[in-house]
């Protein structure tokens, strides 16, 4: 099975990041609670309305290390 990016590259909005990831804005809240792995967004204020992005690698590299950690599990070859 091949793996492709969501994104390619830089920042994504958590709006487009949800619609990628295919889950609410509400279940990203809470992914991030249960996997403090999960990576941290950059925000481009102090304000706490301002918008969150998320470094498109760092989001990638997250979900490789999750299906090797599943497959690892369930005994699957790479």
């Amino acid at each position: 099975m091949h793996h492709e990016p969501i994104i390619t590259q830089g920042l994504i909005r958590k709006v487009k990041l949800c619609q990628q990831l295919g889950i609410t804005s509400g279940g990203l809240d809470k992914l991030k609670k249960r996997d403090p792995s999960f990576p941290k967004p950059i925000k481009d204020s102090e304000s706490r309305q301002a918008a969150a992005y998320y470094v498109v690698a760092e989001v990638e590299a997250w979900l490789q290390r999750k299906v090797a950690e599943r497959d690892a599990a369930q005994g699957v070859a790479a």
